[in-house]
């Protein structure tokens, strides 16, 4: 059975930072696509970040490019995201989401299987 518990998430000042976790259980990296996702009041959740199996091509929007990093810990069957430089407009809910997709990433939340609960982050101004 896959899942992912999804932790790390905070109230921040603007300019700070975060790691959130996502501990998974029942995938393999080699094969499974992972990605971060976040969603905001009254908004599409969307992707912030993700990777196709066994630390491959990443994927990081505009948005965030150059202040969140994606990574993992095989022996830990973890992944985290590494936000720095806090902005009000990170303020969402964060989700960590696979699927099966050897060599592939997805940025669309639409073709991930599996879902972690979320964690709230807050970044006050």
């Amino acid at each position: 059975e896959v899942q992912l518990q999804a932790s790390g998430g905070g109230l921040v000042q603007t300019g700070g930072s975060l790691r959130l976790s996502c501990e998974t259980s029942g995938i393999s990296f080699n094969d499974y696509a992972i990605a971060w996702f976040r969603q905001a009041p009254g908004e599409e959740r969307k992707v912030v970040s993700c990777t196709s199996s066994d630390g491959g091509p990443k994927y990081y929007p505009d948005s965030v490019q150059g202040r969140f990093t994606i990574s993992g810990d095989i022996a830990k069957k973890t992944v985290y995201l590494q936000m720095n430089n806090l902005k009000p407009s990170d303020t969402a809910v964060y989700y960590c989401a696979t699927r099966l997709a050897p060599q592939h990433y997805y940025s669309d939340y639409t073709s991930y299987d599996y879902w972690g609960q979320g964690t709230q982050v807050t970044v006050s101004s």
